[in-house]
């Protein structure tokens, strides 16, 4: 995610023709590539989410032995 994050501002710098290219109407690359940003940051929340909840499982299984004596 950081390399995408700072991808934004490198390629402005860099490729400012590509980065202008309209897509819609006053909509360029770069407005794209920034909300898509967004985007990229809730799928890595909700993949986040779904990894801590079986985290949280496994180690509400751990706790349960501990204090089962198994």
């Amino acid at each position: 995610f950081i390399v995408y994050y700072f991808a934004l501002p490198v390629l402005v710098g860099y490729a400012p023709g590509l980065m202008s290219r309209r897509v819609w109407g006053v909509v360029n690359v770069a407005y794209l590539f920034a909300l898509s940003q967004f985007f990229m940051a809730w799928i890595i929340a909700a993949l986040y989410v779904r990894a801590a909840g079986r985290f949280d499982a496994l180690t509400q299984s751990i706790l349960n032995k501990v204090k089962g004596g198994r």
